[in-house]
């Protein structure tokens, strides 16, 4: 059996904007892995391939080991086909037995189950054409699926997530260097301080209400208190954090502040003093001194967010934070708004008041408003720049990626960008 992992151009995947912009919705973090990784491991597939938005597939490829849009992973062989929304707790499906698929109200096939005899029914000229068809042909499944269906989800699901995550994990005590003095509080069974991991003097881990992981690598400053539950990926450094419960943070970030139940999919640098709350912030992120997102209203109504720039969405909780997409920096004292969306490569200038709920991607925030700035080739040089600091290659294959993002994102910048000339006072 072969599980295919896909993620189509689909009108939901703005549900997961900004943050599914450059990456397949299945690499978006919950808990201590990503969801791809719990849908594998859930299946129990030795042998995986990806299908991904085509303006995407170069860059996700250079990323992973497995096969990314390769048609001839569609023959030859069992197949079980798996939306990367699906819930991977709650996916109960065997993935061998009789050809079946299951789709939502809208059509968006959930999984498809197709054995090798009932490939040569179907098409396989591509990945929407074998997904069409296999509605047309297989007989329904029965089995009830769940899926995500937006970010906030991810944020809120991550708290619980990584306790189980932390067993499924089956890993604990102290391999890594636990300098004294320190205070592990609750029980050290539910820590885990990787290989290589450094925990300076005067740290306070407490598990006693959740499990704490701190991976390979990772190093943690004087005066941190990490409160579980809480993952630290490999190689990300806390400066003397105050690493609130829920946190699930991935490799290669810079943390200080305040951070509470907030995923950092990685490579982001939050140094300074600060609040992020309930907040979901990409890669290549810089928050400069002193940013702070609110993610709970004066009157503790459910928190809106705005992913298109024009329709409010009910997230049906009082605690919602920051979408903050990939490459997005913030200079000091920048206040977001409680559910604000945050688009990617955004440059946003502090004006002394909270920010509006919704800029979009590519835009330069300055004096209040939304403007062109200086374009984004003086973006895509500060990506260059931020990602040779942690050797990584900024190359064509990502500028083209994110020169088909700035056109899928041009409509909602430009009625911004509308919006700050009147603000501006240039009409």
């Amino acid at each position: 059996m072969r599980l295919i992992l896909f993620d189509c151009l689909t009108p939901q995947r703005l549900n997961f904007y900004p943050l599914a912009l450059s990456r397949p919705i299945f690499e978006l973090r919950c808990g201590m892995t990503s969801l791809a990784e719990k849908l594998i491991a859930k299946v129990g597939a030795t042998e995986v391939a990806c299908f991904v938005p085509p303006y995407m597939a170069e860059v996700y490829r250079a990323k992973t080991s497995r096969p990314v849009n390769d048609l001839n992973t569609l023959k030859g062989d069992d197949l079980l086909l798996v939306n990367g929304r699906v819930k991977a707790a709650e996916f109960a499906v065997a993935p061998t037995g009789p050809s079946q698929v299951a789709a939502d109200a809208e059509g968006n096939v959930f999984f498809a189950r197709i054995a090798k005899g009932d490939l040569s029914k179907l098409k396989t000229d591509s990945i929407d054409a074998l997904l069409e068809s296999a509605k047309a042909a297989l007989p329904p499944a029965e089995e009830a699926v769940a899926a995500w269906n937006y970010t906030w989800d991810l944020i809120l699901a991550s708290p619980a997530q990584l306790a189980a995550d932390f067993v499924t994990a089956g890993r604990n005590g102290i391999e890594g260097t636990v300098e004294e003095p320190n205070a592990i509080r609750g029980s050290k069974k539910d820590v885990y301080v990787a290989r290589g991991a450094i925990v300076h003097p005067m740290v306070v881990i407490d598990a006693e209400h959740g499990p704490v992981y701190l991976d390979e690598g990772v190093e943690v400053h004087p005066f941190t208190r990490i409160e579980g539950p809480c993952y630290v990926g490999k190689r990300s450094i806390l400066l003397g954090t105050k690493c609130r419960e829920g946190n699930s943070i991935g490799p290669m970030c810079r943390v200080g502040g305040e951070v509470e139940e907030s995923i950092i999919q990685g490579y982001s640098n939050k140094y300074h003093d600060g609040f992020l709350g309930h907040a979901y912030v990409g890669e290549w992120v810089n928050l400069g001194a002193l940013t702070t997102n609110s993610d709970l209203k004066n009157d503790y109504s459910s928190v809106s967010v705005i992913l298109d720039g024009k329709t409010p969405i009910s997230t049906g909780s009082t605690k919602v934070g920051a979408l903050i997409g990939d490459h997005t920096k913030t200079s000091i004292g920048v206040l977001m708004n409680t559910g604000a969306c945050v688009g990617a490569m955004a440059l946003i200038a502090t004006h002394g008041k909270l920010l509006p709920k919704f800029i979009p991607s590519f835009a330069w925030f300055l004096e209040g408003a939304v403007t062109k700035g200086f374009g984004r080739k003086m973006l895509y040089q500060t990506a260059k720049i931020a990602m040779g600091r942690r050797k990584c290659q900024w190359t064509p294959a990502d500028e083209a990626l994110w020169e088909t993002v700035f056109q899928m994102t041009a409509e909602a910048r430009h009625e911004a960008v509308k919006k700050g000339r009147k603000t501006l006072g240039g009409g």
